[in-house]
Formats: C-alpha cells, structure tokens, sequence
C-alpha cells in the first residue's frame, strides 16, 4: 500500500467524524444539518449564486443541489429568481428568515469545530490550513473529482 492510501483514509474519517459532529450539534441547538448552513453559506458570500456556483464549490451532482435547494426554499430561507441574462437559470437569494438562520448558526458550527480541533495548536491548523489549500486548489484547477 501507499504512503498516500493511509492519509486519504484518515482525511475522510476526520471530515466524516467532523461533519457528523457538527451537524449533531446544529440540529440540536438550530434544527438544521451543517449541509444546509454550508449552501446558505454558499448563497450568502456569492453574489448573483446559481446552482452550478454550488455545485462547483461542493463537487456534487446538479440534480442533488438542486433539490437541495428546493429544501432551503420550502424551508422560506431562500429564492429562487429569474436570472436576467439566462432564463434557464436562477439567481438564488437569502430571504430575512435565511439571513437569521445562518446568522445564527455560525457560532454554532464555529465553536463545535473549534472545540473538536482543541487538540492542535494554532501552528498545527495553520499549516494544516495551508496544505489542504494547495491540495484544493490542485485537485479543483484540473477539474478532478467533479461530479460527471
């Protein structure tokens, strides 16, 4: 086996125990999962947000975020808008109910992580920070892993 199996191995278990963690969190303290404060996220720092922005961020299939964000529709937390140059498409907006949701589910996600990642210093996550940067931005500059 490779030197890399084990550390990819070890990436997914840390992201999974990680996700799950703050997502128990989230759901008790807010009543919502960290999939869905992670594409209010999503809509709320990308103007003009589309699907496919989302889709390009979190590398999964249209047809997922798309009824994803029905979910945060039917939730009241955010629009769907005609998009002024291409009417097969729509501009995704936070509604006031959205903008609170994830106003206050921020600390919320903030403070799990931060408590789950207690154990490594401030160089540790630095430098870990900037490894899976470099990592991202490779694997997301030649289009790997995009869903097909």
């Amino acid at each position: 086996m490779s030197r890399v199996t084990p550390i990819f191995t070890d990436l997914v278990r840390v992201e999974t125990r990680l996700y799950n963690a703050a997502t128990a969190r989230l759901r008790t303290e807010q009543g919502t999962g960290l999939g869905q404060f992670e594409f209010l996220e999503i809509i709320h720092r990308i103007p003009a947000c589309r699907v496919l922005d989302i889709v390009n961020e979190v590398a999964i299939t249209v047809g997922a975020v798309s009824k994803a964000v029905d979910r945060l529709v039917a939730a009241g937390w955010c629009t769907r808008e005609p998009h002024p140059q291409d009417r097969r498409s729509s501009v995704l907006r936070l509604t006031p109910e959205g903008e609170k949701t994830l106003a206050a589910a921020r600390p919320v996600v903030e403070n799990e992580l931060a408590a789950l990642t207690a154990s490594l210093s401030d160089d540790d996550l630095t430098r870990l920070a900037e490894i899976l940067a470099r990592l991202r931005a490779s694997l997301e500059a030649g289009s790997h892993g995009q869903p097909g």
